[in-house]
């Protein structure tokens, strides 16, 4: 410190010097004597603070300067000023290294110098200030998590998890038309999001290889070409959809294995076994900045698989160890109490069949998709001797599939084509077809409806059904049932099927494996996704914790909350034909209107500029009546269109369309009042020169 105050007091002479003033020597004396009684006392205090004793220090050099008188600046002192100036910087850099020692700071004399008490308020400040910064936790990181489809519905399974600029979707299916979707052949997700947000998609991860989640894959990659990852057999099921296409020279297909971890922008995928209906099913641990997000996709916990292992239980349980933030758990069958049967236990069942009926043809109607249930009858149809044969184009194609991977065993010469089924006694042969859940166009539905060109129902066959019904599909189901009761066929739908999806008890030992933060049931309606939500509550999540999500609903889920922040556009886009999107709410509207009402056309004939009615109005009627019986009523029909066409001539309305209106207003109300019904009327007006 004395050191300090003799630096201070030499930078002082030195500042004074720079503007020519000698002082007297006895001042310099009395104040260095003050200065060194000031720190005699501070060095007897040995309480008080290095910063204490440097701010006095400070403060005697602050106090002898501001003393110091100042005077003009003299031209002739230019070589002292320079000495001047060289020992104040040598000062400065002296007492600077003395400063980086102690830890103190030290401000060189200026004209603004601050106060010995506004520098010690400074770095009092600065040093609270970066303690609280060390000690202030960092904001969470968010995901979004945005299901475009799957839910309040069967089928049609897509949803996009995004972090700042990437994206990846899971899953992209379609959904079979209900009955009101007159004329529709598929309905897939819309997309609208994905495309807008195009340069942050990185890709889809397929969980298995089912329709409601690989089937709008070939309409949505002509639309968005991303990378698609999967397992074997689900790459070769959406390869073969994608030549169908005539798109699979430009897709990106890309196979994983259990266990693989597939990056994609911020998010980590991992692909973990698990039990479905089809093999190669797998669940995603999605790994994001946020937390590792689990999903499961469609599963069952099987023991005792056809094909390959059961679910890895063990990697789920370290994924539970390790932290999972959020699960996403199939709620298909989460109203129904227990456990799912094994896939083995339908295998006994066309065992004891097969035995019981070994005089008759047995036709066996699936999912074309279930290869374990394939390969069970054709175990049982190899051990009773029986040929097979496989009808149904989506069933030939999965089966040439999963046996050219080699997911399926067929003995040699078990298998013949159907052309070849009059060789042999019809005891003696197999039929594994589609149509199990009542598509009119399926092989089963025309077999029952005498339209099947190869394959007719006799007395003595026996139908197996060995699938449940999906909601929406039970009236056409029993449809088909009933036809083939009718035509004397034995039709058996007991004990011969078990689910893919997992019962309550599967479902809380998932939660408990895993041990979710949140929890968001998926894939199911609305009385399933309930369902979910009090499993999850039953093993102990928060209900506050549990979400109950919608189609386009922005989940925002972070490391403390779990909530809706946002909507988007989502919902469904219907194919008809090669048609894409071009039907939509008004074309189904007409069309159910055309089904309910039918159309009557107006054909009339009006002279060009007098709009005098030349020939007409002929009346066609299509859906309503029939004409032939109809005369008087088609009669007074073409009088009331004659009559408002008079109308339109007597106000002068020569517009076309206002004399349109008025026709078709006219025989509105004229049907509705002696029919009481309302048919589509379309007036056609040709002009004559």
């Amino acid at each position: 410190m004395q050191r300090i105050m003799q630096e201070s007091k030499e930078l002082s002479e030195a500042s004074t010097n720079e503007f020519g003033e000698k002082p007297e020597k006895k001042v310099k004396k009395e104040r260095t004597v003050n200065a060194r009684l000031k720190h005699e006392q501070g060095t007897k205090k040995r309480a008080t603070s290095n910063e204490e004793n440097t701010a006095e220090a400070l403060k005697a050099n602050t106090t002898e300067e501001k003393s110091l008188e100042k005077k003009p600046v003299r031209r002739t002192g230019t070589r002292k000023s320079k000495t001047a100036e060289s020992k104040r910087d040598a000062g400065i850099s002296e007492v600077s290294e003395e400063m980086k020692k102690t830890g103190a700071r030290y401000v060189a004399p200026d004209r603004n110098v601050p106060s010995l008490a506004e520098q010690v308020s400074n770095i009092l400040m600065e040093n609270t200030n970066k303690k609280r910064r060390g000690r202030a936790k960092k904001a969470s990181k968010k995901v979004k998590i945005i299901p475009l489809g799957g839910l309040e519905q069967i089928g049609m399974n897509i949803t996009a998890f995004e972090y700042e600029d990437s994206i990846m979707v899971v899953d992209c299916g379609l959904a079979f038309p209900s009955d009101d979707m007159l004329g529709i052949d598929l309905v897939i997700p819309d997309i609208t999001y994905l495309k807008d947000n195009y340069l942050k998609v990185k890709g889809f991860c397929i969980t298995h290889g089912h329709e409601d989640h690989i089937g709008a894959l070939p309409y949505i990659l002509k639309q968005l070409n991303v990378p698609v990852y999967g397992t074997k057999l689900t790459c070769a099921l959406i390869e073969k959809k994608l030549k169908e296409h005539q798109i699979d020279d430009t897709a990106k297909l890309n196979v994983v294995k259990y266990g693989d971890t597939v990056k994609l922008g911020d998010f980590n995928v991992e692909f973990v076994k698990t039990n479905h209906s089809i093999a190669d099913a797998a669940a995603l641990a999605i790994h994001s900045p946020a937390g590792t997000i689990f999903h499961t996709g469609d599963f069952k916990v099987d023991y005792t698989p056809v094909f390959g292992d059961p679910a890895d239980l063990g990697r789920m349980a370290e994924i539970g160890k390790q932290g999972c933030l959020a699960m996403l758990c199939d709620s298909t069958n989460a109203t129904r109490p227990g456990f799912t049967m094994s896939e083995r236990t339908v295998g006994k069942t066309f065992d004891m069949i097969f035995a019981e009926h070994k005089d008759s043809r047995i036709i066996v109607a699936t999912f074309a998709s279930n290869v374990d249930r394939v390969q069970q009858i054709i175990n049982t149809a190899y051990k009773y001797d029986r040929k097979v044969v496989v009808e149904g184009r989506s069933m030939v194609n999965v089966i040439g599939t999963a046996a050219d991977l080699g997911y399926i065993d067929i003995p040699e010469g078990t298998l013949i084509d159907i052309d070849h089924l009059r060789d042999y006694p019809q005891e003696k042969t197999v039929i594994i077809t589609t149509g199990s859940q009542g598509e009119s166009m399926a092989a089963l539905s025309r077999m029952a409806s005498s339209i099947h060109r190869k394959v007719e129902i006799v007395p003595e066959d026996v139908v197996i059904m060995s699938s449940t019904p999906i909601p929406g599909n039970e009236k056409a189901v029993s449809k088909v049932i009933n036809e083939l009761s009718m035509k004397g066929a034995e039709v058996i739908f007991q004990d011969t099927h078990v689910s893919g999806h997992a019962c309550q008890e599967e479902i809380k030992l998932m939660y408990s494996l895993l041990k979710p933060k949140f929890a968001l049931p998926v894939h199911g309606e609305y009385r399933h996704l309930m369902a979910g939500r009090g499993l999850a509550e039953a093993v102990g999540i928060p209900s506050e914790n549990v979400l109950i999500m919608s189609s386009g609903d922005v989940v925002e889920l972070g490391e403390d909350s779990c909530k809706i922040v946002g909507h988007v556009e989502a919902g469904g886009v219907f194919v008809d034909g090669l048609g894409v999107g071009d039907v939509g709410n008004i074309v189904l509207r007409d069309r159910q209107s055309l089904s309910q009402n039918g159309i009557i056309i107006v054909a009339m004939s009006l002279e060009h500029g007098t709009n005098r009615l030349l020939s007409g109005p002929d009346i066609v009627s299509r859906g309503f009546v029939y004409v032939r019986e109809s005369t008087d009523l088609m009669n007074e029909a073409s009088a009331v269109v004659r009559e408002a066409v008079a109308d339109c001539l007597h106000a002068r309305i020569t517009d076309w369309a206002k004399i349109k209106n008025v026709v078709r207003d006219s025989l509105s109300e004229f049907l509705w009042k002696r029919m009481k019904r309302n048919p589509v009327i379309l007036p056609i007006i040709m002009e004559v020169h």
